[in-house]
């Protein structure tokens, strides 16, 4: 038997060519690891990100790693596997919810203009916030729609995968430390009333208004696994794609063109586009800049 050269396998390791060898090889072990993990989630319980952007997706997971006080990938599969709290503490941390009220309010404003004119035409209006995160955005459409008169006649549908947050959504409470910023949305968004008329105040949380929950119904939904469930007026998914990668974004955008009525609304995330996707002609662009398409086939 030939001895190991110690010598020899140091100044391998310390060479470029040394150190770009480890660094594929940490980089390929890093790579199995996280498909072990997201595979055990999906086979036990039924959460897909198998097809999340990875960059993304690898960051949020080594800071779940970091935040559990763990030292490996493989050590957090291990605890997943059996602990479903820990579970779930990981989905929070893949989904985290980045909303507010009115946010992006020229998009609302915009909406107001050239989508409420096409949503009175309907004897009753359909709307999909899928990835509705914690709802601001929902009740923000919630209120737009009651200031224009049509969420007597409107069903509002608010999914996500994520249960912690669409519990929050169904409680409506937000913290008062953001009513500032939201107020200031709502009326650059072209809000025509005030907007404390829309919640009351509760030490240091907000609570919305009864009259507008009524209108929504909070359910869950993973973009990624479920199908299609209704027939939508319109539907909105803003920067949630943006997570996926190319295979998963082509099946959202078939979800949602299954479940989009005839001339019904897409409305995307600034970041987002139907360029390049299998259904861009399906569409024409209601506002360009604003990311919104109205569906002729």
């Amino acid at each position: 038997m030939t001895p190991i050269d110690h010598e020899q396998i140091t100044s391998t390791t310390e060479s470029p060519q040394g150190e770009s060898q480890l660094a594929t090889n940490l980089a390929e072990r890093e790579h199995i690891e996280i498909d072990l993990l997201l595979e055990g989630m999906h086979r036990l319980y039924g959460y897909d990100f198998r097809n999340y952007a990875r960059a993304s997706l690898t960051r949020r997971i080594w800071h779940h790693v970091h935040s559990e006080k763990l030292g490996s990938i493989s050590a957090l599969q291990e605890r997943v596997l059996h602990d479903r709290s820990c579970f779930e503490r990981l989905v929070q941390n893949l989904s985290i919810p980045v909303t507010e009220m009115f946010r992006d309010p020229h998009l609302f404003r915009m909406f107001r203009e050239k989508v409420v004119p096409l949503l009175r035409t309907y004897p009753y209006i359909r709307i999909w916030h899928a990835g509705c995160s914690t709802g601001e955005e929902v009740y923000s459409m919630a209120i737009l729609l009651h200031e224009e008169g049509l969420l007597d006649k409107a069903r509002i549908y608010a999914t996500d995968m994520n249960n912690r947050s669409l519990q929050q959504a169904r409680e409506g409470v937000f913290g008062i430390e953001r009513m500032q910023l939201y107020t200031k949305n709502y009326l650059e968004a072209g809000g025509t009333r005030s907007f404390s008329e829309y919640y009351t105040a509760r030490y240091q949380s907000v609570i919305f208004q009864p009259f507008l929950r009524k209108h929504i119904i909070f359910a869950e939904h993973n973009l990624a696994t479920d199908r299609s469930f209704n027939e939508f007026n319109v539907i909105l998914c803003r920067n949630v794609m943006i997570y996926f990668d190319d295979k998963l974004r082509e099946r959202v955008h078939g979800l949602f063109h299954e479940s989009l009525s005839r001339f019904g609304i897409l409305v995307l995330g600034s970041k987002e586009s139907m360029q390049f996707t299998g259904y861009s002609d399906s569409y024409e662009p209601l506002d360009r800049m604003e990311k919104v398409y109205r569906k002729i086939n």
